[in-house]
C-alpha cells in the first residue's frame, strides 16, 4: 500500500490495514511541508516529526512512538484483524511554519522481509543463493498465512450469511401465520356479524 495524504498540523490521520496474526508489518513515510513562497511542498519538514500509533482489533496499543520528519515504522501483530494506523504531526517550535499543510507520503508492507542487496552481493554465490531461498520460504510461509485468514473470513461471512439467510426464512414464515391468523379472525368476525343481523 503506497499512498499521499494532505494533512494540517498536529492533525490526526487514521487508515485501517487488514494484518494476520503473527505478521510483520513495515511502514514508511516522509513529510513534505507546503511552501507559501515556492507556492509547493518542500522536500523536507524541519522542526516536525510524526507520532506513529498502532492499534489491534482488541483496541490495545501496539505501538505508540514519536519519529522524525521521515522514518520506518514497523510491528508485528499479535491478532488478525482490522489494524488502525495512525499518523499525527507533533506541534513546530517555529512560528514561520506553524499550522502548516502537510503531505504525508506513506508506504506500508505487510510481511514482507526485505534484502539487503548490499549484504547479498558480499557473500558469495552459495550464501546468495541461501539467502534468497530464506527470502523465498518465508514469502511462502506469509502467502500460506494470508490464504488460512481469508479462509477464516470467508467461513465467518459464511456462518453470518446462513444465519441471516436462516432468521428471514423464520421471519417469513412468522409473518406468513400472522397473516393467516388475521385472516381467519376476519371471517369469523364477519361471519359472527352476520349472524347477529341476522343477515345469513
Amino acid at each position: 500500500l503506497a499512498l499521499y495524504f494532505h494533512s494540517g498540523e498536529r492533525e490526526e490521520k487514521c487508515i485501517i490495514e487488514d494484518v494476520p496474526s503473527d505478521t510483520l508489518v513495515i511502514g514508511n513515510y516522509k513529510v513534505q511541508r507546503w511552501d507559501i513562497h515556492k507556492q509547493d511542498f518542500l522536500e523536507s519538514a524541519p522542526g516536525l516529526g510524526m507520532f506513529v500509533t498502532v492499534t489491534t482489533p482488541a483496541a490495545e496499543v501496539l505501538l505508540s512512538k514519536l519519529y522524525g520528519p521521515q522514518g520506518t515504522f514497523s510491528f508485528t501483530s499479535d491478532l488478525s484483524g482490522e489494524h488502525v494506523i495512525c499518523l499525527q504531526s507533533n506541534s513546530t517550535r517555529f512560528v514561520a511554519f506553524a499550522g502548516s499543510q502537510l503531505r504525508i507520503h506513506l508506504d506500508i508492507r505487510v510481511g514482507e522481509h526485505f534484502l539487503d542487496e548490499s549484504v547479498v552481493q558480499a557473500k558469495d554465490k552459495v550464501n546468495e543463493v541461501n539467502l534468497r531461498l530464506e527470502h523465498l520460504i518465508e514469502q511462502i510461509h506469509h502467502i500460506s498465512k494470508e490464504q488460512n485468514y481469508e479462509r477464516e473470513r470467508e467461513e465467518k461471512f459464511r456462518k453470518t450469511s446462513e444465519e441471516t439467510n436462516s432468521n428471514i426464512l423464520w421471519w417469513a414464515i412468522v409473518q406468513t401465520l400472522i397473516l393467516i391468523s388475521i385472516g381467519i379472525w376476519q371471517i369469523k368476525s364477519l361471519r359472527d356479524f352476520f349472524i347477529s343481523k341476522k343477515l345469513v
